[in-house]
């Protein structure tokens, strides 16, 4: 089998696989899971008495979204077990039955809602914007790049297969730096924000009982950048096939062109007339050459 039947078929299945990736992963709300031990949380509040710590606990577990269990995804926080009450927060069920509530990206911010935001609240929120165009960019360049790479089999051209592994490139470079992005907003709201439904303001029973991790829909994410790559480096290698096998058709061809090379001979007798004999017959051989051509 051909070199660039075998990456071309191979590029296509990664290229495949590297878009379902990314979508699930970019419509789905597992991204950060927040699991929240409240039954821990209301044991110490029993244990500790009524002091100032655990009467702002005591009014606060009830009442506010931060302190239930909770995925984050791009577009939506959901809750999983128990959702918050709807004073707290309002939520819907999403397609997959799950309460959830809307993540505010004040786009467009037509009443002015963000000037009243930290210098350090308007980075992340232009950061958190910014990753979802740059995912919608890697979205529309991976569809160009199809088009170009299904014209490129369609005429086994070396060019656009080429031309389809450097657009592959660029969309998994958007991708990457949409994580990249993703990352440094998780960092704001860990590190930098402050606010009383970020981590620097929680209280430190809700520290204690909390845990943070990276969920599911964040592994797909960084699995379709990986699987990208690759159909990048699988699609310059294509091409590369190509090149070669076309070089080796051409170099097969040559050996069965003849040249023909005109003679200088032709030449030579088209151009001049034949020679008269110098001793013009009847010739005789044998005997009768003795007696020439008169024998009495």
């Amino acid at each position: 089998m051909p070199c660039s039947a075998v990456t071309l078929s191979l590029a296509t299945i990664f290229g495949i696989l590297s878009v379902t990736l990314l979508t699930i992963a970019f419509t789905t709300d597992n991204w950060i899971n927040v699991e929240v031990r409240r039954n821990n949380i209301q044991k110490y509040l029993t244990n500790n008495g009524n002091n100032a710590e655990t009467q702002a606990v005591l009014e606060d577990i009830n009442s506010k979204y931060y302190y239930y269990s909770r995925t984050r995804g791009l577009f939506r926080i959901c809750y999983p077990k128990e959702r918050p009450p709807t004073d707290a927060v309002k939520t819907y069920l999403s397609p997959v039955e799950t309460h959830c509530n809307n993540i505010n990206y004040y786009f467009p911010d037509t009443d002015n809602e963000t000037s009243d935001f930290s210098e350090d609240a308007i980075t992340k929120l232009y950061m958190s914007r910014a990753v979802i165009a740059l995912f919608i960019l890697s979205f529309v360049v991976t569809g160009i790049s199809w088009i170009t790479g299904i014209m490129g089999c369609w005429v086994r051209g070396a060019g656009r297969i080429a031309v389809t592994a450097a657009l592959t490139l660029l969309s998994c470079l958007l991708a990457a730096g949409a994580m990249g992005l993703w990352h440094t907003v998780d960092y704001y709201e860990r590190e930098k924000l402050v606010g009383e439904e970020f981590y620097q303001q929680w209280s430190q029973v809700l520290r204690d009982q909390s845990r943070i991790s990276y969920d599911w829909s964040y592994m797909l994410a960084w699995a379709s950048v990986v699987t990208q790559f690759l159909t990048a480096l699988l699609f310059s290698g294509a091409a590369l096939c190509l090149r070669n096998e076309k070089d080796r058709e051409e170099a097969i061809n040559m050996q069965y062109i003849m040249p023909v090379y005109p003679q200088k001979q032709q030449y030579a007798y088209a151009s001049y007339p034949a020679p008269p004999q110098a001793y013009p017959g009847p010739y005789y051989h044998g005997a009768a050459a003795q007696y020439g051509p008169y024998n009495y």
